[in-house]
């Protein structure tokens, strides 16, 4: 890892090239962002009002309808491209109540694409997965599930994070609690593996046996936060509850209290539905057919409202956008804003764009993705590319050193490590980048769970990421010469102990269904 550093090479090309008019289209990209940022009313909108954008949900076709129209607001070309289709679904009320030994309601939610309770829902018993020795004696236990909900996750020891076990319990209490997690959880995954099944598909085994749906607890490791998911059933609910009442619920079965809930989760299943990227485009005027992309998807799991994974990384290159309109509205290249679908299920939406669009992929001067929570960028990576220090440092020197004092550069990087969209460029052999933010605890507080809502947005660094952002995608558009595609050699593997590999392209999932 290295600071970015000033070079006789980043000198010359600011001086000499354009120097008065990267000076003054730098100064106005900070003037816009910092007097005139729409971060705030965009996330509102997006997050609050629209909500979140599970792929094959209203809210995603409304998001896609939203940002075109506020592209248009802006003067910028923007259209609603198809890239397949997915299975349609609405989320409809979630209600969950103890009956009995005593009577309260519980907190939780139904998974994604959930099938429907009726609206009276569903009243039964509970019962938890049992201790097994193989897979013979759990198919000897599955009918129990008949009639009855299925307690599927494991109880946790503790609700507590370990941050705060650490500044509170003794060391020997902590280390005490940690060690017997470790047991308990050991104990799980072998007890799973006996029973043939895993975590993914175990719900199916259970609806198939005559269970009446599936209560689960996913717990992120921070108070209050759970992931949400998919249900994995076809004609059963499935319903997440917060660790605090599963535990409750988890414990009465043990203890033989024979706890009753009532599940209330109405949903409606809109068969299948066309799913779509949103495409914003400033022609560039004097080399159109090569292309600078700003990158961030648009869908989200629907826990929350998708603030952190991905809105920020939305609003973030819409704001880009929108400055560059005002402060570069002729670019030398072509500027496309990619809003991609379904990345949640596979970078879905922007491995078909690369797919369809072979002449863009061929023309690419550089793309920028960010995706990974609120915080201000504080890494950029060359993802492999031999000679991506020459481009990216000249272009960041440009950017005002109160952003790139924070950033960090390593070259030529790993185009292995991509679980954003950015990697089904890299994999196509195009120079593509991620912006990496600052964690703000991300994944355990925001990363595809309930909290994932708009307070969780820290403006000031995503303002920040708006200005680097404009700046180099500015840069890479005026840059005299194009970026260099030449590959570096792979070193060895530390997991496989094999030679390191490009990845290689993949096709997306156009008729996708539930995952």
């Amino acid at each position: 890892m290295k600071k970015v550093l000033l070079s006789c090479t980043c000198l010359l090309f600011v001086t000499i090239g354009f120097s008065q008019t990267t000076e003054e289209i730098v100064e106005a990209i900070q003037k816009e962002a910092n007097e005139n940022s729409q971060l705030e009313p965009l996330a509102h909108h997006l997050m609050d009002v629209i909500g979140p954008r599970l792929v094959g949900t209203p809210q995603m076709k409304h998001a896609n309808d939203w940002a075109v129209q506020k592209y248009a607001e802006w003067g910028i070309s923007a259209k609603n491209e198809e890239w397949g289709k997915w299975k349609g679904w609405k989320r409809g009320i979630t209600h969950v109540d103890l009956v009995s030994p005593r009577v309260v309601s519980l907190s939780g939610m139904q998974l994604a694409w959930s099938p429907s309770t009726s609206k009276k829902g569903i009243t039964a018993n509970l019962i938890a997965l049992p201790t097994v020795s193989d897979s013979l004696a759990f198919v000897k236990w599955l009918p129990q599930v008949k009639g009855k909900l299925v307690l599927v996750s494991m109880h946790q020891p503790t609700g507590r994070p370990d941050y705060n076990w650490e500044e509170f319990a003794t060391d020997e209490s902590f280390e005490k609690m940690k060690t017997d997690r470790d047991v308990l959880q050991k104990a799980w995954r072998a007890n799973m593996g006996n029973t043939g099944y895993t975590s993914r598909n175990i719900n199916a085994a259970l609806e198939a046996a005559g269970a009446l749906g599936i209560i689960q607890s996913r717990w992120s490791k921070g108070f209050g936060a759970n992931k949400i998911f998919s249900a994995g059933t076809k004609k059963i609910p499935a319903v997440d509850l917060s660790l605090e009442d599963y535990g409750m619920l988890y414990r009465m079965v043990q203890s033989g209290a024979n706890p009753k809930i009532k599940v209330v989760a109405e949903s409606e299943d809109l068969g299948t539905v066309p799913t779509f990227n949103t495409i914003a485009t400033i022609p560039g005027k004097e080399l159109p057919n090569e292309y600078v992309i700003l990158s961030a998807h648009f869908d989200s799991w629907d826990g929350a409202t998708g603030a952190t994974d991905n809105g920020t990384g939305t609003i973030t290159m819409m704001e880009a956008a929108r400055i560059l309109k005002k402060a570069y509205p002729n670019p030398k290249r072509t500027i496309i804003v990619g809003h991609w679908g379904s990345e949640e299920q596979g970078l879905n939406g922007s491995r078909a764009f690369v797919e369809d669009n072979p002449d863009i992929v061929a023309g690419l001067q550089a793309a920028f993705n960010q995706d990974n929570g609120t915080g201000r960028v504080v890494n950029i990576s060359g993802q492999g590319f031999l000679h991506a220090y020459d481009y990216i440092g000249r272009w960041l020197e440009a950017v005002p050193k109160d952003i790139t004092k924070h950033i960090k550069t390593s070259f030529p990087g790993n185009p292995a490590r991509g679980g954003s969209d950015y990697a089904s460029f890299v994999a196509a052999g195009a120079p593509a980048f991620s912006l990496s933010s600052l964690n703000w605890s991300y994944w355990n507080y925001t990363w595809h769970t309930n909290l994932d809502t708009y307070d969780k947005i820290v403006f000031d660094d995503v303002r920040n990421n708006a200005i680097l952002t404009a700046i180099m995608a500015y840069m890479a558009s005026e840059d005299p010469e194009k970026t260099s595609r030449e590959k570096a050699v792979l070193g060895i593997n530390p997991r496989s102990g094999k030679k390191g590999e490009w990845p290689s392209q993949r096709s997306p999932e156009r008729n996708g269904g539930q995952k």
